[in-house]
């Protein structure tokens, strides 16, 4: 198992695992998760990492089909500018590779947020921390384990 999966098991939150075959061509994990598991594509969330102007790294969740807006990032961190993170760094921090970066279970817990449109009393879906494998879990628990906070994320929250 994953530390993302661990982490919900030792939280004791209601969760459930979607494992899908990962295909290295796709040309975006998180619609290529959506698709292969049956679900709406704005239920898919995928994380992100951004470094605020002060350096600290931050994590944000958007639906896969929505590109995240670094200002409206930056506005919800208290910071003047957000830029995404480098590769290195990400997967230094988190413990995860690129397309597999999970919000829960990260080697250093990051601030955390998630966008609005994720408020609609339905689970989502995040990484679990590989590529094919998603977690499905309601938007309170994932707030509660991450200790996040919503905000406007995207153009189109």
């Amino acid at each position: 198992m994953t530390p993302a999966v661990l982490d919900a098991q030792r939280q004791r939150i209601d969760f459930q695992i979607h494992e899908y075959q990962h295909d290295p061509q796709a040309a975006s994990y998180g619609l290529e998760a959506a698709e292969k598991m049956g679900v709406p594509a704005e239920r898919v969330f995928k994380t992100l990492v951004a470094q605020l102007n002060s350096g600290q790294l931050v994590v944000a969740l958007v639906p896969v089909m929505q590109q995240l807006n670094l200002k409206l990032l930056a506005q919800a961190a208290g910071a003047k500018k957000a830029s995404l993170a480098p590769a290195a760094l990400v997967e230094k921090t988190t413990g995860y590779v690129l397309g597999g970066v999970s919000p829960l279970g990260q080697k250093k817990k990051l601030p955390t947020w998630v966008d609005l449109s994720a408020l609609d009393d339905k689970p989502i879906y995040v990484s679990a921390g590989r590529r094919g494998l998603e977690i499905q879990l309601a938007v309170e628990d994932l707030l509660q384990l991450t200790q996040g906070k919503t905000a406007h994320l995207t153009l189109a929250s």
